[in-house]
């Protein structure tokens, strides 16, 4: 879609009309230079902006702006009359025109001001009502436009921060998220180890207690292995009963600390170091009971008490 046309006007807007015209003046100057050194032409360019203030430009750096309007004057076949600046009526009529524009501008600064009113008629004080009222208006209008832009711009302000606050609030919630997740991870981690862990030890503990209990026989069956021999004692009496030497009526009778075992079914029957045995029967059925002291197998007899 393309632009549309701007209408050609006056800009009522005093500010809006400066800012034009300072930007429309440098677009001509450029303009102006470029179709001097492209097409090698004097130009002169005299601008005066509604405050009064001028703006030249003269194409050429060796050709002034006299040199190119006395030019233009030759051209046209009006000529410029040289002032003599040295006559008096000359220098008296410069002095009342500049005396007369003095005057009407401290009188339209006097209808601003509203300093003193006491000269102005009815008609004169509408006028400066009216251009008092005008001015008023061009204020308030360009006031609500400053306010309006400010207003547009902070709401713009205003959605680029919430635009940054919902940009770092999904990079925390991303943060969070990729934290509990490691954490999840670690947890699991150390679970399963320790679940490694436990299991390890259920199966070992069982060998452990297996290789235990071999150790402990090994080291009895050496400690008592010098001794084995002194050990046999010969349980035969006159009565042909086994176990009277000890006082046992039972050849069956297992003392608790040498694990030894009687045969009563054998010729000599003998002390013997023994692996697993069978359990004691009940102490009721015995009248013998074993004393609890850690006998000496290096001695020849075995004293028990009833």
């Amino acid at each position: 879609m393309g632009r549309g046309k701007i209408a050609i006007r006056r800009i009522e807007n005093r500010t809006t009309r400066q800012v034009t015209f300072s930007k429309r003046r440098a677009g001509l100057f450029k303009k102006t230079h470029e179709l001097s050194v492209l097409c090698d032409a004097q130009i002169a360019l005299i601008v005066f902006s509604s405050n009064g203030k001028l703006f030249e430009y003269c194409s050429q750096a060796t050709c002034s702006m006299d040199q190119i309007i006395r030019r233009y004057q030759i051209a046209i076949g009006n000529p410029i009359p040289d002032q003599n600046m040295n006559d008096p009526e000359e220098l008296e009529r410069l002095l009342r025109i500049m005396r007369k524009d003095t005057d009407e501008l401290q009188l339209s600064l006097q209808r601003y001001t509203a300093e003193d009113l006491s000269t102005f008629q009815l008609r004169d004080l509408d006028e400066i009502e009216n251009r008092l009222q005008t001015s008023l208006n061009r204020v308030r209008a360009r006031k609500s436009e400053v306010l309006q832009q400010q207003v547009e711009n902070l709401r713009r302000k205003e959605k680029m921060l919430e635009d940054e606050n919902e940009q770092i609030y999904h990079l925390i919630k991303e943060q969070q998220m990729a934290m509990e997740e490691q954490q999840q991870v670690a947890a699991a981690m150390m679970m399963q180890k320790r679940r490694s862990e436990e299991e390890e030890m259920r199966i070992r503990r069982p060998g452990d207690h297996h290789q235990q209990q071999q150790h402990q026989q090994q080291h009895h069956h050496h400690h008592h292995h010098g001794v084995e021999d002194e050990a046999v004692v010969c349980m035969e009496g006159d009565d042909g009963d086994h176990g009277d030497a000890f006082g046992f009526s039972n050849p069956h009778i297992i003392h608790p600390h040498l694990q030894l075992q009687l045969h009563p079914h054998e010729p000599n029957s003998v002390l013997q170091l023994g692996g697993p045995l069978p359990p004691p029967p009940p102490p009721f059925l015995h009248p013998y009971r074993l004393q609890p002291f850690q006998p000496n197998l290096h001695s020849s007899t075995t004293y028990a008490t009833p």
